[in-house]
């Protein structure tokens, strides 16, 4: 395998080569160059947004995360239909990205509520028809960032412009990449196959009303963050429903165990080093395989935000409260509507 193909590899997959490595020496550059792609991806995440967050303003910084997001995973993702209708995919997404979120913002509550369940239904359609690249999980972690990380006047139109740029430059890395798919759907047919009664599409519909019915509740109650609940919830729910009770789980304990971590870095660094906090997440995600240690580190990047705002005690315990509270409504969730769902199944 050339170092090249290597730094293609996934965590899981690094970590499987060093492991099945018998030769010392082999094993050593596997190992160095493991280390290499972390700090690489590193320090090109760190410089993307820094700089798009000076062309943009620092307030939009989310918006390059959001981008960041998109070109990693349409670097090697598709969306089941023919690429150059994924393009429309593309397109449609990232309107939904620049106007989805500060609609939710402007309206009461309830009214909100309406929007994002026609804005993550509609990302759901438009980026997961292929389920198993999990591209939902991309799309609407931006939209829900974007929505949590709200601006108005020059900075919004500044993270629309942004947005269009992000959006030209996925579309041209998706069709290099994506342009030799032998894909025979079209992009209509991501409507022509949405059926209420199918499994993927009852899991469009569980996730977009659960993630959105739950920043209603921590909307309606007065709770900052609502999109931590969201972003839990989201990451819970699976498309089968069995895997969310098991997801469930690592969300709550490892974001308890992350929270904890933080405030123990918190307390024992200086004030001049906080920023870094995220930094060091970023660091850890880069070397966890699994889902548990990723949630532990992302904690990280979310609460040195949220301590700034909010001190550290309201944001960890904020951040634990939505996280378990997500986990849990999710399960929740999910037994209703699959009891709802096998009882119309039935009727008809």
């Amino acid at each position: 395998m050339t170092f090249y193909q290597e730094l293609q590899l996934s965590s899981v997959g690094s970590k499987q080569l060093i492991k099945n490595t018998q030769d010392k020496k082999e094993k050593r550059r596997h190992i160095l160059i493991y280390n290499f792609k972390v700090y690489l991806v590193m320090a090109f995440c760190f410089a993307f947004v820094t700089i798009f967050s000076q062309i943009f303003g620092s307030d939009n910084s989310v918006a390059g995360v959001t981008i960041l997001l998109a070109v990693l995973v349409l670097r090697q993702a598709d969306f089941g239909i023919r690429t150059s209708h994924g393009i429309l995919s593309i397109g449609g997404i990232f309107v939904i990205l620049m106007i989805g979120p500060r609609l939710a913002n402007i309206l009461p509550p309830v009214i909100a509520f309406g929007v994002n369940i026609i804005c993550i239904l509609l990302l759901m359609i438009l980026g997961c028809h292929n389920v198993i690249m999990s591209n939902h999980s991309t799309f609407v972690l931006g939209y829900l960032l974007l929505f949590g990380y709200d601006v108005s006047g020059q900075s919004y139109r500044l993270r629309v412009i942004g947005l269009v740029v992000g959006m030209i430059g996925c579309m041209a890395i998706f069709y290099k990449n994506q342009k030799n798919r032998p894909y025979r759907r079209t992009f209509l047919d991501l409507f022509r196959e949405f059926d209420r009664f199918s499994a993927r599409s009852r899991w469009y519909i569980r996730l977009t009303l659960i993630v959105s019915s739950a920043m209603l509740i921590m909307t309606l109650l007065g709770l900052p963050r609502a999109m931590w609940a969201g972003i839990a919830c989201m990451s819970v729910c699976m498309p089968f429903t069995e895997d969310a009770k098991e997801r469930a789980k690592l969300r709550g304990i490892y974001n308890i165990v992350g929270s904890l971590i933080f405030i123990v870095l918190y307390l024992v660094l200086p004030e001049s080093m906080y920023p870094y906090i995220g930094v060091i997440g970023g660091i850890g995600v880069g070397y966890s395989a699994g889902y548990a240690w990723q949630t532990v580190f992302n904690t990280f990047g979310a609460l040195s935000i949220a301590a700034g705002m909010f001190g550290m005690p309201a944001a960890v315990a904020l951040r634990i409260g939505a996280n378990v509270f997500g986990a849990v409504y999710t399960v929740a969730c999910n037994q209703l509507l699959a009891r709802i769902g096998k009882k119309q199944a039935v009727a008809v």
